[in-house]
C-alpha cells in the first residue's frame, strides 16, 4: 500500500443502541466516514471475548469472537431476533461502557435469538462448525466453565475433563448439549456479522488492521485444549509466566501472568498451532499487528507465583525459524511488528529478516536526543507511525500531564501553545512525515482529553470503556481529515 492514513477505533468504542459499540449500523456509518475522509485503514483492538478487567488482551480464546460486539439491531433487521428491545434508559452514559449491564442484557437477547432462530439455521451452523475446527472445544469450555460456577478450568472438580479424557469429554458434551450448541450459535453470529462488515469496508477501499496478542490467558480454551503448547506442569499449572523487567517506568517491572510457550515442542510440530492461529488472523484482517513482537526474539520468563517481575530472566525464542515456517505456509500474510520495548540486536536481526514494518509513537519522541527514532523527522517509509496507541494517554491529555520538559520540546518543534492545540499539531506532523502508514486514535481526531483514554497499563478497572458520542464523526471532521490526507498525498487517489 502506498502512503496512507488510518484511524484507531475499537468496535466497542462506536456509538449505538446496545450500550457498547457493535457491528451494526454505526460500524457501517464509521466506515463511510473513513471513506469520505480519505482514510484507507481502520485499526481495531483484539476481537476475542474479553477477560480479566475487560481487557481484549486477556481473552478466553485466540480464535473466538466477543459476543458483546454482536449487533442486536442487525439481528432484528435480518429477522433473527424479535420481541422487546432493551430500554434506552438502561444505558444512561453514552460515553462509557457499563460492562456488567451490557453483558447481562446482551446475553438475555442472544439467548432469545438462539431459541427463535437456531433451528432454521442448522445448515449454516453445521457449515460454520466444519469450517471452524476450534469452535466445539471453545463452546464446551464455555459450557463447562458456566456449569462449574465460572471457576478457572484448572479448578474444575472433574479431573478427567480437566485433563480432556475422551470419555469425560463425551459425557459432558451430552450433559451440556444445549449450552454447547448455544455457544456455537453465538460464534456463528459474530463471524457472520464480522465478515459482512469487513466486506463492506473492503468494497470502500478500506483495509481492516487487526491486533493479535502474542500470549494467551492462563484461563482460556487454548490452554485447556492444547496444554502441551504451553509451559505447564503435571497439574497443568504454569511453570513460568510472561512479563517485562523493571525499567525507568516501573521498578517492579510488569507481571502479565500469561503462560509461556513450549517452543521446542512447537518446533517439533512444525509450529502448527501458530500457523493455524495466524491463518485465522489473515482471514479476519487485511493487516495484522503482532503485539510484543520482541518476544519472538527473546522473552522474559518469570517464576509462576512471583509477586512481581523482578526475578525473571531473558530466554532465547525461536525467532527466524518460526517466521520461516509462517512465510512458507502463509506467504500473503501482512504483518506489522509491535517492536516497542527492549529492542536488542536479536530483535533488530529478526525485524530485518522478516521485513515487517515496525512502529513509531510520537508520544515517545520528545525525550532523549535528536536521534530518537520516534521523532517524526527520523521516520523511515517502512514504518507505521502513531500519535499514540491504546496504551497511551490521548495527545491532549499527554500535553496536559506529561513531563514538562518533553511537552516544551514538543511545543517548540511542532508549533503549538495550549494543550488543546496539541492534537492538531501532532496530527499534522505525523501526516507530513516520511512514514508510509500513519495511524491516529479517533480520540486525537476529536481533540479529546484524558477522560477518553482507552487504557492505563498496570491498572485494573475503568479501562477499555470509552465510547465515541453519536454524531462525533461529523462531516466537518471528515472534511478536515480529507484535506490533510490530500495535502500529504495519503488518499491513494490521483
Amino acid at each position: 500500500m502506498s502512503r496512507c492514513s488510518g484511524i484507531l477505533l475499537h468496535i466497542s468504542s462506536l456509538p449505538g443502541p446496545d450500550g457498547i459499540g457493535s457491528m451494526g449500523r454505526e460500524a457501517y456509518d464509521f466506515a463511510d466516514f473513513l471513506k469520505r475522509a480519505g482514510v484507507r485503514i481502520w485499526q481495531v483492538l483484539p476481537l476475542g471475548p474479553t477477560g480479566y478487567g475487560e481487557s481484549p488482551y486477556q481473552s478466553a480464546s485466540v480464535f473466538a469472537g466477543n459476543p458483546m460486539l454482536i449487533s442486536l439491531e442487525k439481528l432484528r433487521e435480518e429477522g433473527l431476533l424479535t420481541g422487546e428491545r432493551t430500554a434506552a434508559r438502561v444505558y444512561a452514559d453514552l460515553s462509557r461502557v457499563d460492562f456488567d449491564t451490557v453483558r447481562a442484557e446482551k446475553e438475555k437477547q442472544l439467548r432469545t435469538c438462539y431459541s427463535q432462530s437456531a433451528a432454521r439455521l442448522q445448515g449454516e451452523l453445521a457449515a460454520f462448525e466444519k469450517e471452524a475446527a476450534w469452535v466445539r472445544d471453545y463452546a464446551l469450555y464455555c459450557a463447562l466453565k458456566a456449569h462449574f460456577g465460572n471457576r478457572k478450568w484448572t479448578d474444575w472438580p472433574d479431573k478427567a475433563v480437566r485433563n480432556r479424557h475422551a470419555h469425560a469429554l463425551k459425557k459432558w458434551e451430552l450433559t451440556l448439549k444445549s449450552e454447547v450448541s448455544y455457544q456455537i450459535f453465538v460464534q456463528y453470529l459474530f463471524f457472520r456479522q464480522w465478515r459482512a462488515l469487513k466486506k463492506h469496508c473492503n468494497e470502500l477501499g478500506i483495509s481492516i488492521f487487526g491486533d493479535m496478542p502474542i500470549y494467551v490467558a492462563e484461563d482460556s480454551a487454548d490452554t485447556w485444549t492444547h496444554p502441551e503448547v504451553f509451559q505447564l506442569d503435571l497439574r497443568r499449572m504454569p511453570k513460568r509466566v510472561a512479563g517485562v523487567p523493571p525499567d525507568a517506568f516501573s521498578e517492579d517491572g510488569q507481571l502479565w501472568g500469561n503462560p509461556l510457550y513450549r517452543w521446542w515442542l512447537l518446533k517439533m510440530q512444525g509450529y502448527r498451532w501458530w500457523v493455524d492461529r495466524m491463518r485465522q488472523m489473515g482471514e479476519m484482517y487485511d493487516i495484522v499487528r503482532v503485539d510484543h513482537f520482541i518476544g519472538f526474539a527473546n522473552y522474559y520468563s518469570i517464576p509462576y507465583g512471583a509477586v512481581n517481575a523482578r526475578k525473571g530472566k531473558w530466554v532465547k525464542a525461536p525467532g527466524q525459524d518460526l517466521f520461516t515456517r509462517l512465510k512458507q505456509e502463509l506467504p500473503e500474510l501482512r504483518v506489522v511488528a509491535e517492536d516497542l520495548g527492549e529492542v536488542t540486536d536479536a530483535v533488530r536481526e529478526l525485524m530485518a529478516f522478516t521485513g515487517y514494518p515496525g512502529m513509531r509513537v510520537m508520544h515517545y519522541a520528545f525525550g532523549g536526543g535528536d536521534d530518537n527514532c520516534h521523532l517524526p523527522a527520523n521516520y523511515i517509509p517502512a514504518c507505521v507511525a502513531y500519535t499514540g496507541t491504546h496504551d497511551n494517554d490521548t495527545t491532549r491529555g499527554w500535553a496536559e500531564h506529561a513531563n514538562p520538559a518533553e511537552v516544551e520540546k514538543a511545543r517548540q518543534l511542532l508549533g503549538f501553545t495550549r494543550p488543546e492545540e496539541a492534537p492538531d499539531a501532532f496530527l499534522r506532523a505525523l501526516m507530513e512525515s516520511a512514514a508510509d502508514t500513519v495511524i491516529v486514535p479517533m480520540q486525537d481526531v476529536l481533540g479529546l482529553g484524558s477522560e477518553a483514554r482507552m487504557n492505563l497499563p498496570g491498572t485494573i478497572g475503568g479501562n477499555w470503556a470509552w465510547r465515541m458520542l453519536p454524531e462525533a464523526a461529523s462531516g466537518l471532521a471528515a472534511l478536515r481529515l480529507r484535506q490533510l490526507n490530500e495535502k500529504t498525498g495519503r488518499t491513494g487517489e490521483e
